[in-house]
């Protein structure tokens, strides 16, 4: 169980009314996904970053299966994170980027580069393993950020608009692939405008308003 209680947090403005002080609570089981839904700048890229360990915050607790998560930097959360830029490192071809997530050091198993291989084919990227990111369209470049954290199999996985500017088709195999995930284990937090993407992926919704997560029917 993610158990995250009054996480607290606010950025020094000059007008400190520009920005609510946000309080996050609420509870997230292994295989269950969560939406945030909100308008832009409400700050759900914030508790994304909160619960990556991007950001530091004020006050609260942040708990997985018991463990504590603040006391651990963000590389020992267990927590991979997509985010609407994807990321992706423009100097390594695409299967360097993806190998990352497996091995640091790009000493790749037979096994991993398997993966590798099978994984581009599932997300329509097959034989595109040798080009780099500025190669590949918009659409391609977020096919492979996320592939490279599903690849990872974190327990947790924060998704940040993940399917944005993707044809339907690659949209419906990205959303099983992510509930592959979820059957394994993992818990998931999706942040997006698409209704789509929600009703795919979403047990429970919330909307994030005045600093505050908001249960959603």
């Amino acid at each position: 169980m993610l158990d995250c209680r009054d996480l607290t947090f606010h950025y020094e403005r000059a007008d400190p009314g520009e920005t609510p002080a946000f309080a996050f609570s609420f509870r997230l089981a292994p295989g269950e996904c969560l939406s945030v839904e909100g308008p832009s700048g409400c700050g759900k890229s914030t508790l994304l970053g909160l619960l990556a360990g991007f950001l530091e915050p004020e006050g609260g607790t942040l708990t997985w299966r018991g463990q504590d998560l603040l006391a651990r930097p963000p590389w020992e959360r267990g927590i991979t994170t997509v985010f609407q830029e994807h990321n992706l490192f423009d100097h390594l071809p695409v299967w360097a980027n993806l190998g990352l997530g497996l091995a640091p050091d790009l000493r790749l198993t037979a096994d991993q580069r398997r993966r590798i291989t099978e994984g581009l084919a599932e997300v329509g990227l097959a034989g595109l393993e040798a080009r780099l990111p500025g190669e590949l369209s918009g659409g391609q470049r977020q096919r492979v950020a996320l592939l490279r954290a599903l690849l990872r199999a974190s327990p947790l996985l924060l998704l940040d608009e993940p399917f944005t500017g993707l044809d339907e088709a690659t949209r419906e195999g990205l959303w099983a692939l992510v509930r592959r995930q979820q059957q394994a284990g993992a818990a998931v937090i999706l942040v997006s405008h698409d209704r789509d993407d929600i009703d795919a992926l979403a047990d429970r919704r919330c909307r994030l308003e005045a600093g505050r997560l908001k249960p959603l029917p």
